[in-house]
């Protein structure tokens, strides 16, 4: 995301939430004394965000059901193949064929890759309304799926990647085993962020995405391999 789509973000989220200055100083790209550090929690690092000016981490709390933007602003909807088979039951289809060709989006698209280099990605999205077309894809739009309570219509079987917000994850090569990693996404939507001294209050946090994020690193792979996917580096 650029810093003009994530300043609207704010902007919005403004108008509900109280968010802090430095915060958002550091969103829109004005603060760059910020260290890495790394807190490995299971088979998971957490790469967080250390401003040294501050000597503060950033961490990261929801609050859903008070919040639900990441629902009402949702970007893309990247399926897995479990994903293909749990939702396309749950909305009823009797072959997966049918699901992908009614309810999705093939799309590929370039995200920035943890070392600098550009990834290509190829995924099978679920569409966030009913007429979704391509060019739309990227774009805020409120879930379809979103009920009027703020709560997901199709949970516990929502898309893996809504259980991973706000983070984001890769997995690379160390030495010829796997290593997940994982930091935040900044899209300027979540007012959950806070600074704190010590990292100890995100404990319980860290020890539930980290199962997540693993099951959802194991997942994605499974869907490149099976062909429902791709990802390439440049």
């Amino acid at each position: 995301m650029s810093f003009n789509e994530i300043e609207e973000s704010l902007t919005l989220l403004k108008k509900n939430w109280s968010i802090d200055p430095i915060l958002e100083n550091f969103m829109l790209g004005k603060i760059s004394d910020v260290s890495d550090k790394q807190i490995k929690i299971k088979d998971v690092i957490f790469h967080l965000p250390y401003l040294n000016s501050e000597k503060k981490f950033i961490l990261w709390k929801c609050f859903w059901p008070d919040c639900h933007n990441c629902c009402e602003r949702q970007g893309r909807l990247p399926l897995t193949s479990d994903d293909l088979i749990t939702i396309g039951k749950g909305l009823k289809y009797q072959k997966t064929s049918d699901f992908i060709k009614n309810e999705t989006l093939t799309v590929t698209y370039n995200e920035p890759g943890p070392s600098g280099q550009m990834t290509t990605m190829t995924t099978i999205n679920l569409k966030r309304k009913i007429d979704e077309n391509e060019s739309e894809d990227g774009t805020h739009i409120k879930c379809r799926f979103l009920n009027d309570e703020g709560g997901c219509s199709m949970h516990p079987d929502r898309p893996g990647v809504c259980y991973l917000y706000p983070f984001s994850t890769w997995l690379e090569n160390e030495k010829g085993k796997p290593r997940i990693h994982a930091t935040y996404q900044f899209t300027g939507d979540c007012p959950g962020f806070y600074l704190s001294d010590y990292t100890d209050e995100m404990k319980k946090e860290f020890q539930e995405y980290s199962e997540i994020i693993y099951q959802y690193n194991m997942a994605s792979t499974r869907t490149n391999r099976e062909g429902f996917g791709s990802v390439n580096f440049s």
